[in-house]
C-alpha cells in the first residue's frame, strides 16, 4: 500500500483500510446514465495501485453488476484490496418489504437469516472471492429482528465468509440494537458538508462503541466537486437530473465555495475535490469517505486525498467558508 495514503481500523474487527474508499455505485450503471466496463476497471486498478484499498460495492448497484466488474478488477490484486459490499436488498424472493422497482424487477428489503446466506454466496460468486472483509446491511428491514439479522452476520464471521459486520442506512434507535445484538465493526451513512445530521443522531453512539463510520455521497453526488458548471444539463437516468439540489443557483453557491478555498487548496496543491474528501476524513467520528470514480483519472484525483492533512487553522477556514456559502444551499 501506498505509504502515504491515510489508514484507519474498521471498528474492532483488526481490519484495516485506507481512508479514501472508491466507491461503485456509478460503476454499477444504474441511475448513472450507464456504465463502460473497461474504464471502471481501469479506475479500479488505478485506485489500488495508488494506495486506495477500500471497495465499496453492492448487489443492487447494476443488480449484480457492479460487483461483477469489482471482480473482475480485483483478480491477481485481491490482497490489496478491502471489499465492502452488502446484503438487504433482495430481488430473488418475494419476502420482506417492498422498496422500489429496478427496470420492472420489484426489490424488497429483507435481513432474514436465509436471505442473507443466499446472498452472501451470489456476491461471493460474482466477486470471485472467498470472503468479503466487510458485509453490510444496505437498508433496513422492518419485517426481521436486528437481533436475528446479526446471528446470521456473525455465524458468516465464524465461517471465515466476511471478517466485519456493518449496517447502512438506519436510526438511532436500529443502532442501538446492532451494538446491543454483537460486534457491529462499521455504519454506512450519507454525509458530507450539505448533510451533517448524524452528528447529532449516529456518530455520539458510534464513537461510544468503537464503530467506524463511512461516509457516502462524501461530494454530494458530486456537486461539491466544483467540477459541474452551472451551464451543464444532466440526461437519461442520471438522478441528478431532476434533483432540485443541482439547480443552477445551488451550483453558482458551491462555485463561490470554490472560490473562497481556493487559498487552501493552492496550499496543497490540490483540487475543491480533494479539499472536500480532506475535510471530511478530518470531522470527530468519521472514519472513511466513499468517493465514486469511473474512470482512472478520477480514481487518483480522490486517492491524492487521503494523502492531505489540513491543519486545524485550515479546518476552521474551511468551516467558516462553507458557513458562508452552503448554510442557504436549496434542498
Amino acid at each position: 500500500m501506498n505509504s502515504r495514503q491515510i489508514t484507519r481500523s474498521i471498528g474492532k474487527s483488526g481490519v484495516v483500510a485506507s481512508a479514501v474508499g472508491l466507491g461503485t455505485w456509478a460503476i454499477g450503471g444504474w441511475m448513472w446514465g450507464g456504465t463502460d466496463e473497461a474504464e471502471s476497471i481501469a479506475a479500479i486498478h488505478a485506485s489500488i495501485d495508488a494506495g486506495v484499498s477500500l471497495i465499496d460495492t453492492a448487489p443492487a448497484y447494476g443488480l449484480g453488476r457492479s460487483e461483477e466488474i469489482v471482480g473482475k478488477a480485483i483478480k491477481g490484486r485481491r490482497d490489496r484490496a478491502v471489499i465492502a459490499s452488502k446484503c438487504g436488498l433482495n430481488w430473488h424472493s418475494k419476502k420482506g418489504n417492498h422498496f422500489f422497482d429496478q427496470d420492472g424487477t420489484p426489490v424488497n428489503r429483507y435481513l432474514g437469516a436465509d436471505g442473507i446466506a443466499y446472498e452472501v454466496e451470489q456476491s461471493l460468486r460474482r466477486l470471485g472471492t472467498d470472503y468479503i472483509d466487510l458485509y453490510i446491511t444496505h437498508w433496513q428491514d422492518p419485517t426481521t429482528p436486528i437481533a436475528e439479522t446479526m446471528e446470521a452476520l456473525e455465524r458468516l464471521k465464524s465461517a471465515g465468509k466476511i471478517r466485519a459486520i456493518g449496517a447502512s442506512n438506519l436510526n438511532a434507535a436500529e443502532l442501538q440494537q446492532y451494538v446491543a445484538a454483537g460486534q457491529l465493526d462499521a455504519i454506512q451513512e450519507r454525509y458530507s458538508m450539505l448533510d451533517r445530521e448524524i452528528e447529532q443522531t449516529l456518530l455520539p453512539i458510534a464513537r461510544q462503541h468503537q464503530v467506524a463510520a463511512l461516509s457516502y455521497s462524501s461530494l454530494a453526488l458530486g456537486l461539491l466537486s466544483g467540477a459541474i458548471d452551472p451551464a451543464r444539463e444532466f440526461s437519461g437516468d442520471d438522478q441528478r437530473k431532476d434533483n432540485p439540489r443541482f439547480s443552477q443557483g445551488n451550483r453558482r453557491k458551491v462555485a463561490a465555495l470554490k472560490h473562497a478555498l481556493t487559498p487552501v487548496a493552492e496550499i496543497h496543491q490540490a483540487t475543491m475535490a480533494q479539499i472536500v474528501i480532506a475535510w471530511t476524513l478530518a470531522q470527530p467520528g468519521i472514519t472513511f469517505a466513499l468517493c465514486g470514480a469511473r474512470n482512472a483519472t478520477q480514481a487518483l484525483d480522490n486517492a491524492r486525498a487521503g494523502e492531505i492533512l489540513l491543519s486545524a487553522a485550515e479546518l476552521g477556514a474551511i468551516d467558516a467558508a462553507v458557513a458562508g456559502h452552503l448554510v442557504a444551499i436549496d434542498a
